[in-house]
């Protein structure tokens, strides 16, 4: 009798993200699953201009919108089970998943989960600047009894602008990966004993190789949660 694998749904936001996601689910099933095999997965993205016009007005009931269509759009295609691999937008998360035709697994969560695993306490967090200085991180954290560490204001502003006018546009440039590096060995002088790479696209510019700190990537984390769930 062939076993059930749940159908995965990715509720996209930028596409470099929504791909990374997708390519962790596609490579790394096979290793648990079989050669080429993978769950069925179902990709559905509202322009990031859109998401960023609400976010840019606070309108954080017009991003979980978008969301929700996403999750309508998936649930009509078959999918079980709902991931987003975007940190900023799950600021609505609370809005959206007591909605949402489907359930979803939560970001900020499942690196939480994995960071208390491995033993950490005191994360240093990587976003953009809605991330960094919002709900997401801390409201999922604490009840783990974990600590978010943020860079200073101006290194927050320069993450920011590597993300929306590089990272996005899928460029990849070696001097700001050397920034974010420095950033990262600040964090760590002041304590930290991690790093969440806490937005979708940061793996692609930083590894474990470019860091001094261990790295929890959320992007990642996220989908191999999401794999572990489909083949429970």
């Amino acid at each position: 009798m062939a076993r059930l694998v749940r159908h995965l749904g990715i509720v996209g936001c930028s596409s470099e993200g929504a791909a990374l996601c997708y390519r962790t689910f596609c490579l790394e099933a096979a290793g648990r699953m079989g050669t080429h095999d993978h769950p069925e997965v179902s990709l559905h993205t509202h322009s990031l201009a859109e998401y960023m016009r609400a976010i840019h007005r606070d309108d954080w009931d017009g991003v979980a919108r978008l969301m929700l269509s996403s999750a309508e759009k998936l649930a009509s295609a078959g999918a079980d089970l709902l991931v987003c691999p975007d940190n900023t937008i799950h600021q609505a998360f609370d809005l959206v998943a007591a909605r949402s035709p489907l359930p979803w697994l939560h970001i900020a969560h499942e690196v939480g989960v994995e960071a208390r695993r491995r033993g950490f306490r005191r994360l240093a967090l990587l976003g953009t600047r809605w991330l960094m200085e919002g709900p997401v991180y801390p409201k999922r954290l604490q009840p783990l009894e974990l600590e978010a560490m943020l860079p200073e204001p101006a290194e927050r502003e320069r993450i920011n602008s590597i993300i929306f006018d590089e990272l996005v546009r899928g460029a990849l440039r070696s001097e700001s990966r050397a920034e974010m590096a420095a950033i990262i060995s600040r964090l760590k002088e002041q304590g930290a004993d991690a790093v969440i790479l806490g937005c979708t696209e940061i793996p692609l510019l930083v590894g474990p190789e470019d860091s001094s700190l261990p790295v929890l990537d959320s992007t990642r984390l996220l989908a191999r949660a999401a794999l572990r769930e489909a083949l429970a």
